[in-house]
């Protein structure tokens, strides 16, 4: 079955035949506290983790889940160390809504994001900008629906972008659903990963509709205590990082002590739309963190790219889901 074929009026679950694009959908698709149980995709492998500890790595290449929740905004992190693998640290600045630094940063950068210098193309590695994109879900795993709503942070190499055949960025393939008032939470979406990419990059596609009991269920589980923290930002987000303590943390606008410019991975050729930069020579402290990036380049989670948002073309059929091996995992998630 093809995926247009998918939302043929014959085949659309009577739940789901007269609901419109739902505003979940909409806001993957681009409009409009973690801690706990997670999704990560580190080194390209999905890997559970409870209060940032891997509890399990799936073999398979791709995971079947149903989005349940997400956050409406996409957000927004900056790092002013390189990365430090054996001492993981939250960031410097962060934004939940990608505006205006969250009032509980610890050293924010500008009063707006559109017009921060970590906002500027070269800020970072190469041409890229120094501040990453990303956007939070809340999923549960297909073959256990009643089972742990999990987060997954999704990165902007798997947010923006073009379609290729079968192969859907998220906002792709959420715009994909909306063109046929179809919401993302009534289909299984099977997560892959691209195996072309250096870095950890997915892909998003339909596998089937739910039936009305699963329906419920989802329903359900995107209104628990469980799936709203999974979609709040909050900065204790690294794996290994239990939280960040923000008691007696230095005042806002303190000056950071001297450190080398983070270096996020490479940037694709396309970008989403930005504000433009400010005119001028660009700040010392750009210029100096420029030079400090060529040297030291650290090993972040996943990549950080912004290639600009198109309208894709439908996708190719996609095949009948197969029977997952997460039946077994997905029994150990369950809470005590």
């Amino acid at each position: 079955m093809s995926n247009i074929a998918l939302f043929s009026g014959s085949n659309v679950p009577a739940f789901a035949r007269t609901a419109a694009a739902s505003a979940l959908t909409k806001a993957l698709a681009g409009g409009g506290g973690a801690g706990g149980k997670r999704i990560s995709i580190k080194g390209g492998v999905f890997r559970l983790l409870v209060d940032g500890q891997q509890v399990a790595a799936i073999d398979e290449r791709y995971l079947d889940v149903v989005v349940v929740s997400a956050a409406p905004k996409i957000g927004r992190t900056f790092y002013l160390k390189s990365y430090d693998p054996d001492s993981p640290a939250g960031p410097d600045c962060w934004s939940a809504d990608g505006e205006r630094p969250d009032a509980s940063a610890q050293n924010p950068q500008a009063d707006r994001c559109a017009t921060c210098p970590q906002n500027v193309r070269g800020s970072g590695q190469g041409e890229s900008r120094a501040c990453r994109f990303s956007q939070r879900l809340a999923v549960v795993l297909a073959n256990d629906i009643e089972g742990d709503v999990m987060q997954l942070q999704v990165p902007a190499a798997s947010l923006f972008g073009k379609a290729e055949g079968e192969s859907m960025p998220l906002q792709a393939y959420a715009r994909l659903l909306a063109t046929q008032n179809v919401g993302v939470e009534t289909v299984v979406t099977r997560l892959k990963f691209d195996t072309k990419a250096e870095a950890p990059k997915l892909f998003f596609k339909p596998m089937r509709w739910l039936n009305e009991d699963e329906y419920a269920i989802v329903q359900e589980q995107g209104q628990t205590d469980d799936a709203k923290a999974a979609i709040t930002m909050t900065v204790a987000q690294t794996d290994k990082v239990g939280g960040l303590k923000l008691d007696g943390a230095p005042p806002r606008g303190a000056a950071p002590a001297p450190v080398p410019a983070p270096a996020p991975a490479p940037v694709a050729e396309e970008e989403p739309p930005a504000p433009a930069p400010r005119r001028g020579r660009p700040p010392k402290a750009v210029v100096e963190a420029r030079k400090a990036a060529e040297a030291t380049k650290p090993a972040p989670e996943e990549e950080d790219v912004e290639p600009q948002v198109r309208r894709a073309d439908p996708p190719a059929p996609a095949p009948a889901p197969g029977k997952s091996r997460l039946a077994e995992l997905a029994a150990d998630w369950d809470d005590d």
